[in-house]
């Protein structure tokens, strides 16, 4: 081999170490490769096969690292720095893998959300139906589907996001929601025969969730410092450019919105259908005159009353 290190100039316990090096990842590969041949053969399942491409790529990775590492570094002779760079080299190659496991651990210790609750993150809502070692599952709502329904979609959530983005936890501890349904009726509307009617349409549609919500938040206190006020049923009013706008604030469970504001809307219609003192607007413009208005005519408006004129007068006059 002493042609080699006059050649190349690496001695000759490089290159055992060098060649050793060669075999094992040759080694590794051509395992790996055998594997994913068998399983691709006895499965069918295109996804398990792309799963076990993954994970048999992760295992190689770690195992050529520690063997060449081994090899290189002379065993223990120099643990510490060995021990560093392995540590090094999985923290950056596997920095993902690592933060959803950390991910997983957080949701275990800290229950941000269990299976079953309503959340948002990063744009994804719906309720949890599975948590993993990598990731989490939403069955999704809302998105193109109006007041929290599902879509049908099923989202895969990596673990890590959990240390990046801001968690909404809809259902946890306290079970409910206020939701609120604007109601806006014209100036010349009575707008308490309007406070009237919202008032009524919530008292008919809204279940009756006091006794139980105070009981929730009482339960919940001992976590979180909650505090609210009013838990009945509520209408606050305001004046916008196109009427005056009633807006009813209501307690329902977060599950329930879109049926109690389908509810409530039915009665709204009705009971404004059969009360004409109460209109409901519309983006509208009006404009005021005060004195006399003059109307400015076209030209051409002129012109053709002059002609009519002339021909009154003198009919040979105008040309055919």
């Amino acid at each position: 081999m002493n042609w080699i290190k006059d050649t190349v100039g690496i001695v000759p316990a490089d290159q055992g170490r060098l060649l050793a090096s060669v075999l094992v990842v040759t080694g590794l590969v051509l395992l790996r490769w055998s594997v994913l041949r068998g399983l691709s053969r006895r499965f069918d399942d295109g996804d398990f096969v792309y799963r076990s491409r993954k994970v048999t790529t992760y295992v190689a990775t770690v195992v050529g690292a520690v063997t060449i590492g081994f090899i290189w570094l002379a065993a223990f002779s120099d643990l510490p720095t060995y021990l560093g760079l392995v540590s090094a080299g999985i923290a950056i190659g596997l920095s993902d893998l690592l933060k959803n496991m950390a991910g997983w651990a957080y949701i275990l210790a800290r229950r941000p959300f269990r299976v079953g609750d309503r959340i948002e993150i990063r744009e994804n809502r719906g309720d949890v139906i599975d948590i993993s070692l990598f990731r989490f599952t939403l069955m999704e709502v809302g998105n193109w589907v109006a007041a929290d329904q599902s879509t049908g979609r099923i989202v895969h959530i990596p673990n890590g996001l959990l240390f990046s983005h801001e968690l909404a936890n809809y259902t946890e501890g306290f079970e409910y929601l206020w939701d609120e349904v604007p109601v806006l009726i014209t100036f010349e509307s009575d707008y308490r025969k309007a406070e009237a009617i919202l008032y009524e349409a919530m008292r008919q549609a809204v279940p009756d969730m006091g006794v139980a919500a105070a009981g929730k938040i009482r339960d919940t206190a001992h976590q979180y410092q909650i505090k609210m006020g009013t838990l009945t049923p509520i209408v606050y009013l305001t004046v916008k450019d196109s009427g005056v706008q009633l807006t009813g604030r209501f307690l329902t469970e977060a599950r329930g919105r879109r049926t109690i504001e389908q509810a409530m809307w039915r009665s709204v219609l009705d009971a404004i259908a059969a009360e004409p003192s109460v209109e409901l607007a519309y983006p509208t413009t009006r404009t005021y005159f005060q004195g006399p208005v003059e109307i400015a005519r076209s030209p051409l408006d002129l012109t053709a009353n002059i002609t009519e004129h002339q021909a009154e007068e003198d009919p040979a006059n105008i040309e055919p």
